[in-house]
């Protein structure tokens, strides 16, 4: 069984930044490459939805919201991803989840909560 674990959540004041990072140790270097990692959200009442991801090949996407704002990377080696969060808003306040998804595999790691306050 994947286990996504992520850490670097916490509280800010609007414009200030954190870093997520997500790791793997129980996915092998070969497999975790083949995966799309991506970041996504929830706040309460409202339905999951993506932040960034990244596949295996360096691909990325960015939900408009966070463009310019947000960098996500991965580091295929140490398998693990990054989600470096800049400029915080508010409205980016959310429990925030690591993603790993092939085919139509998906794990998803505990979540960890970010909180901008204005």
């Amino acid at each position: 069984q994947v286990q996504l674990v992520e850490s670097g959540g916490g509280s800010v004041q609007a414009g200030g930044s954190l870093r997520l990072s997500c790791g793997s140790s129980r996915m092998i270097t070969s497999v975790f490459r083949q995966y799309t990692m991506g970041w996504f959200r929830q706040t309460p009442g409202k339905q999951r939805e993506l932040v960034a991801r990244v596949t295996g090949d360096g691909g990325i996407t960015y939900a408009d919201s966070v463009k310019g704002r947000f960098t996500i990377s991965r580091d295929n080696s140490r398998k693990t991803v990054k989600l470096q969060m800049n400029s915080l808003k508010p409205e980016d306040t959310a429990v925030y989840y690591c993603n790993a998804a092939k085919d139509t595999v998906d794990y998803w790691g505990q979540g960890t909560q970010v909180t901008v306050s204005s």
